[in-house]
């Protein structure tokens, strides 16, 4: 199954660019750009959900500076 996305001539001379440099073909190139971009976004809303459920069963964090004036970092 093919797709066809619009680019402007300015963003597939940076694709194709981008592609050279890694030395895959622009297909690929746009495959593994979308599918880390999704991998990215799935994994901070783990992320939000599992601190969401850390705050729910009563627990906190602290921030770096209190954790240096804590142990006298």
């Amino acid at each position: 199954m093919g797709i066809s996305i619009r680019m402007t001539d300015e963003e597939i001379k940076l694709a194709k660019d981008y592609a050279k440099l890694h030395g895959i073909s622009l297909s690929q190139a746009l495959k593994n750009a979308l599918f880390e971009k999704i991998e990215d976004e799935l994994d901070i809303q783990l992320a939000d959900e599992s601190y969401a459920k850390y705050l729910k069963n009563g627990k906190h964090s602290i921030s770096a500076e209190e954790v240096e004036k804590k142990y006298g970092i």
